[in-house]
């Protein structure tokens, strides 16, 4: 707060003295303009550094931006007074401290930004060549500006009273020696900030992570910089050479307080762009201007009036803006972002692709290679859950060690996920890309769910030829060593009796007693036979009775809850039964129930199933079964949904939604 009280006292001092100065003399002409804007900068300097040091107050660059703003603040109070003390009769005391703050202090200002660029986040310099080159560039620097503050220098053609020396306190060196270092002095200073700005992007390409994100918003300071600083070459204006000095140190400092404090306060990706976009494109009209202007002053010479110079300025640029802006801005936005400007032309060859892709994989590895072309970015991976519970994935690129899951959903059910990049700028998604990338992610999703139905199928088909040859099988071995033999031995027992009918008739009696036992036996099993296609309870007493009766086995309670319910598909009612049953069995064998209650209802053209215990439930970690599998596929192969919960008041609950009716293609395909 006293640092925040000093910078604001500073700003008041300076509009003091401005609003006092003399508008001529050698004071204002000394002091090159008010003081009060380097005042409020170095106030502004001050207030990013509390933000820092309220923040995180162990972070070092809150202080050096404090000390910054300070530096700044004295600057500004050294103009301010030097505009007012110096007088032609005169001037006021410490005068010449003020100039010497002004004219030779102030040379060490450039290299204090020049250190902050350097250094920022880590606060040590680049490894490697790099760091040696802003070792270099920054003593460069400090050397020119003490060469600048033990050199005198003079004050041109200002006369200056009598009390007055420009030169205080500087070596009494020959002024040819002066002329020749000053524009080293100068040059040195130029290409020592030049290198900080490019050292920021070289640290700015090799961060990752955080790191990367706070240096991204000083990488697009310097870009603003990289734009603003030409135009102190080719503007004499000193409004306009103070507005970019005044810029150039306070949007560094901006960017790093944003970078430290909230790097995703706004998207800075879209800063960058328009950055980019517009920069370029004010450079190149200006170019273009000052090109043509030179081509014709040279044919015409001095023909063109002012205002003629100025039409053809305006027509130039309403001519070349449209145009330039519309292609540079392609070109900025595929350069930065990929292909997502172009969101027609990223699904359309996505689609193509899809078309004349028939596996699975390949598919897959199309959709990674569209998201990755379309928003420009080095890794993608799709991972599709197969039915057997496996994973289909493909990738492109690199995996970075920090990753986001998207997931993949097909008519709001997940199918699978699309893992990008954690970090990055081209990671980074708009209201725009978002649209994009779900468009693209809707053909992921279909592709995949088209890979999936194709797995299903197949292996459905699978399991029909396999339950059908097993069924078969079954049935022929019964049939051939049982019921078979039996049969077998009921004709030749029958024979018998016949042959011994008229000379032993007890013995034909006999054979005929012993034929009524092997033909119950068969008959018997002929109901084994029956009974395994389709449980006969369910044609003698209906869904409701056979559960009902098979209720009566169990060894615990059990309540039977069934109203309303109408006739029922043959195949819908033995996908009941048989998911009743095993929720019953699982009951009784795995949970420990002592209750059990069975509901049956329908609902939107569905039979709901509903067994729930009071059993221990299902461990979390547990992996499912052979039992609750098949509830699963008794449920899926009439095209319905079945699940297993835990209530939260314990036990387990099974529940099935079962069609009543056929589903047409389209309800088959969701």
């Amino acid at each position: 707060m006293a640092v925040l009280v000093a910078a604001v006292g500073a700003l008041l001092v300076c509009i003091a003295l401005d609003l006092r100065a003399p508008a001529q003399g050698p004071g204002p002409a000394l002091a090159g303009g008010p003081g009060w804007p380097y005042a409020a900068l170095g106030l502004a300097l001050v207030v990013l550094a509390l933000v820092i040091v309220e923040h995180d107050p162990r972070h070092r660059f809150g202080p050096a931006l404090a000390a910054l703003g300070l530096f700044w603040s004295l600057d500004g109070v050294a103009q301010s007074y030097v505009g007012f003390a110096v007088r032609a009769d005169g001037s006021l005391a410490g005068a010449d401290t003020a100039l010497w703050v002004l004219n030779r202090l102030g040379a060490f200002l450039p290299a204090t930004v020049a250190v902050l660029l350097m250094i920022f986040p880590t606060g040590r310099f680049l490894p490697g060549r790099w760091g040696v080159v802003c070792r270099i560039a920054l003593g460069a620097m400090l050397v020119a500006a003490c060469v600048v503050l033990m050199s005198p220098m003079g004050t041109g053609d200002v006369p200056l009273p009598a009390d007055v020396d420009a030169d205080a306190w500087t070596l009494p060196l020959p002024p040819s020696f002066t002329a020749a270092i000053a524009p080293v002095a100068l040059a040195a200073q130029a290409v020592g900030f030049l290198v900080a700005m490019a050292s920021v992007v070289v640290r700015y390409r090799r961060s990752r992570g955080v790191e990367r994100d706070r240096l991204r918003w000083l990488a697009w300071s310097v870009l603003v910089m990289a734009i603003l600083l030409p135009l102190t070459l080719v503007s004499e204006l000193a409004v306009v050479q103070s507005i970019v000095l005044l810029l150039v140190v306070l949007l560094p400092a901006a960017a790093m307080t944003v970078g430290i404090v909230d790097p995703d306060l706004v998207p800075v990706e879209d800063l960058l762009r328009r950055t980019t976009l517009y920069g370029a494109l004010s450079l190149v009209i200006v170019a273009v201007d000052l090109a043509v202007l030179a081509a014709l002053t040279t044919l015409l010479g001095s023909a063109l009036d002012q205002r003629q110079v100025v039409l053809l300025v305006l027509v130039l640029t309403a001519v070349l803006y449209g145009p330039l802006r519309q292609q540079l801005s392609r070109l900025v936005r595929r350069v930065m972002l990929g292909r997502r400007a172009d969101p027609y032309d990223a699904i359309a060859g996505l689609a193509s692709t899809l078309e004349t892709t028939d596996d699975a994989a390949g598919q897959l590895a199309a959709v990674t290679r569209s998201v990755a072309d379309a928003f420009g970015i080095g890794f993608v991976s799709v991972e599709v859950d197969r039915p057997g519970g496996e994973h289909l994935v493909a990738s492109y690129g690199a995996r970075p060690d920090q990753t986001r899951t998207l997931p993949i959903t097909y008519r709001d059910a997940p199918i699978g996920r699309l893992v990008l990049p954690a970090r990055g700028l081209r990671t980074r998604l708009s209201g725009h890309d978002e649209k994009l990338l779900g468009d693209l992610v809707r053909q992921a999703a279909t592709a995949a769910r088209a890979s999936r139905m194709a797995d299903e199928l197949q292996l459905g088909r699978e399991r029909m030829v396999l339950a059908r040859e097993e069924e078969r099988r079954r049935i022929r071995r019964d049939l051939h060593d049982g019921l078979g033999p039996a049969l077998a031995g009921v004709a030749f027992r029958l024979e018998s009796a016949r042959l011994l009918l008229d000379r032993d008739p007890d013995a034909a009696r006999g054979h005929l007693e012993a034929t009524t036992t092997d033909v119950q036996e068969v008959v018997a099993d002929v109901r084994r036979l029956v009974h395994d296609l389709r449980p006969p309870a369910l044609d003698d007493r209906g869904l409701v009775g056979a559960l009902a009766q098979l209720s009566e086995s169990q060894p615990y309670e059990t309540v039977l809850e069934a109203d309303g319910l109408s006739a029922l598909p043959a195949a819908v009612e033995v996908a009941a039964y048989r998911i009743a049953a095993e929720a019953l069995t699982n009951a009784s064998r795995h949970a420990g129930a002592g209750r059990c209650v069975v509901r049956l209802t329908t609902a939107d053209g569905r039979l709901v199933v509903e067994v729930s215990d009071d059993g221990r439930g299902i461990a979390p970690d547990r992996q499912a079964g052979v039992g609750l599998l098949s509830l699963r596929e008794r449920a899926e192969e009439l095209g319905g949904l079945s699940e297993v919960t835990c209530p939260p008041e314990g036990g387990t609950r099974v529940r099935a939604w079962l069609p009543l009716s056929p589903q047409n293609p389209e309800e088959a395909l969701s």
